[in-house]
């Protein structure tokens, strides 16, 4: 598929979206039509997601649980999408979708927290939040391990332990049920790598909004690698207008990511 096929695909796919994505939230989702919808739109983004996946296929975990990991995470994408906001489905997918696999590979991987220091954890939270709320001050470490009865290094390890879920848990948009934050939050390599595919994306989209005459010079100059001069050849035009066109099309395509 060429640059301006998969760009106009896109920018069909992105209607398409829409319109499942307002079925599919419809009567809560649980609707025998709601949920068709949600499984015409996991079919539709599938590249999407194994694009996804296929970054995390050294983590040590099988290709089919990320798949469905995933899948997980494009599930809560169609249910939280907010329609009015004018947003592309798939650049707000991006960041669920990292963080629900990420999530998964944390819990599941070969660390994970032992019961022992999530039971010390949340003993030294609840205390922790008792003194917040009748002394109205942070108690120090040294103070929760003393009134636990552990020394401050467990108590320190424990409360590191637990904190993810006692800051990340908590849902994102003010919801019982909605989003939890941390699927939108990633660490530094999540968050490079999402960037990277939403950069995509937006680009592919500008390039899909542009003239036909915009689109075949960027596929010459920048697909196919040709000189300018070789572009007017192939057009019919002149250098100059080759030029010129290609000004403006990087002021364009700058813009277009700048918003």
């Amino acid at each position: 598929m060429s640059p301006q096929e998969s760009a106009g695909a896109l920018k069909n796919g992105y209607s398409a979206n829409i319109e499942l994505i307002r079925a599919a939230q419809s009567e809560g989702g649980e609707s025998e039509a709601a949920m068709r919808a949600t499984a015409e739109l996991l079919e539709l983004n599938k590249g999407l997601l194994k694009k996804i996946v296929m970054r995390f296929r050294d983590r040590g975990v099988e290709l089919e649980d990320l798949m469905q990991i995933g899948t997980i995470g494009m599930i809560k994408a169609i249910r939280s999408f907010d329609l009015e906001r004018g947003t592309c489905f798939s650049t707000y997918a991006v960041p669920l979708i990292f963080g629900e696999i990420r999530r998964h590979i944390r819990d599941e991987g070969p660390i994970k927290v032992g019961r022992y220091y999530k039971r010390l954890g949340a003993e030294l939270m609840n205390c922790k939040n008792r003194i917040l709320t009748e002394e109205g001050r942070d108690a120090h470490v040294s103070e929760l391990a003393a009134l636990c009865g552990v020394s401050a290094e467990e108590a320190a390890m424990a409360m590191d332990a637990l904190s993810p879920i006692a800051s990340l848990s908590d849902s994102a948009y003010g919801d019982e049920e909605g989003v939890e934050l941390e699927a939108t939050i990633a660490d530094e390599e999540a968050s490079t790598e999402s960037e990277r595919l939403i950069d995509k994306i937006a680009l592919s989209q500008a390039i899909g909004e542009m003239p036909a005459l915009w689109q075949q010079i960027v596929t010459f100059r920048y697909y196919r690698g040709m000189t300018q001069q070789q572009v007017a050849a192939a057009l019919g035009v002149t250098q100059v207008k080759v030029s010129r066109e290609e000004k403006k099309i990087l002021e364009h395509l700058r813009e277009h990511m700048r918003n």
